[in-house]
């Protein structure tokens, strides 16, 4: 299997993206410089990128080639469904995949492989709190900003 990869700098810092010629495989927030190659998904991807970070809601989504157990493929599906400009909680999600334990919500959101278009950024604790982000709490507090959701007071 083929995998490509490409650098992405975006305003909250560098982003590499990999793909094999199936979809996307990984968008994760990385300082390093990585080799860089050509491929149709990651174009697409970055142009998702590109609207993502001037404000605009994507109207396409890049193909998406996901690993994972068949639980962490609900939850990031779910994640999925959470609108652009609105959050929900570990708590919500395991109630409405009737699975009973939000640890384990938070697992398979902390093991998410594609940020950003995957938003597990929009998933936030109970209490309204920013809970652990991947990428840094300061970069989960600035996509929701973005996103035209207001800080916790």
């Amino acid at each position: 299997m083929m995998m490509y990869t490409r650098n992405y700098d975006s305003p909250l810092g560098r982003i590499v993206l990999a793909c094999d010629d199936e979809g996307l495989m990984s968008l994760r927030f990385d300082d390093a410089e990585h080799e860089a190659s050509d491929h149709p998904i990651l174009e697409d991807s970055a142009k998702w990128l590109d609207v993502y970070f001037s404000g605009g809601v994507p109207d396409f989504t890049p193909p998406l080639n996901l690993k994972g157990t068949a639980f962490q493929l609900r939850v990031w599906d779910f994640l999925r469904s959470i609108p652009y400009g609105h959050t929900t909680t570990y708590g919500r999600i395991a109630q409405e995949l009737s699975c009973g334990s939000s640890q384990a919500v938070g697992q398979a959101v902390g093991h998410n492989p594609l940020a950003i278009i995957i938003p597990c950024h929009r998933v936030i604790g109970s209490d309204g709190s920013l809970t652990g982000y991947a990428g840094g709490t300061e970069r989960k507090s600035a996509l929701l900003k973005l996103e035209g959701i207001p800080p916790k007071k």
